[in-house]
């Protein structure tokens, strides 16, 4: 890694997970493999922050670590790059579990449980979703109607343009989003452990 971290992927350690790794790596994987309009591709970095935006719309609620995981549900790809589902389906279980194990080193890095919650995940997956939907529409070529079929619904609440922007500028918006959750879940944590 850039930092200088040497990270194994078959058996990754949260001690080699470096933020600054992360926004760098995701910031540089372009979605839909590239096959987007503009002059930028749009990457899981700014995904990522949209995701996690998209989460706090619809559950205000939540505790704030799983904005957290929210931000971080595609973290894995900073190492392995962003492939799309029905490729990773044809892979196995075998891939699922390499993801699984990154995501567990980057969770517990980041003060997280290694393995999200059920109802919690299926949260983030329904606004990776929704941002899916509203990629595909907006930047991948998709029409509405198709979009719906492959995505579901955009709950009327969400309503986001997406612009891809340059790797340096969507690193940027990963970190000040990181930094900002991770101010925000800090003085909970001491509540918790006080």
């Amino acid at each position: 890694m850039l930092s200088g971290r040497r990270l194994d992927l078959l058996d990754p350690s949260p001690l080699d997970v470096e933020i600054d790794d992360i926004a760098h790596g995701l910031a540089r994987v372009a979605r839909w493999n590239g096959q987007t309009r503009g002059a930028y591709a749009f990457s899981v970095a700014e995904h990522s922050v949209i995701v996690e935006r998209i989460v706090r719309t619809l559950y205000p609620r939540l505790d704030r670590r799983w904005y957290l995981a929210a931000l971080l549900h595609d973290s894995s790809e900073y190492v392995i790059g962003d492939m799309i589902s029905p490729f990773k389906a044809a892979l196995g279980y075998n891939y699922r579990e390499f993801e699984d194990r990154l995501e567990a080193a980057v969770h517990i890095r980041f003060g997280l449980p290694p393995k999200t919650p059920a109802d919690i995940k299926r949260r983030i997956k329904r606004a990776d979703r929704i941002c899916a939907h509203l990629e595909a529409v907006q930047i991948a070529g998709f029409g509405e109607k198709e979009a719906r079929q492959f995505f579901g619904p955009v709950p009327s609440q969400i309503d986001l343009e997406i612009r891809p922007v340059p790797a340096n500028k969507a690193q940027a918006l990963f970190m000040d989003r990181f930094h900002a959750l991770m101010a925000d879940i800090e003085p909970a944590r001491k509540r918790r452990s006080a």
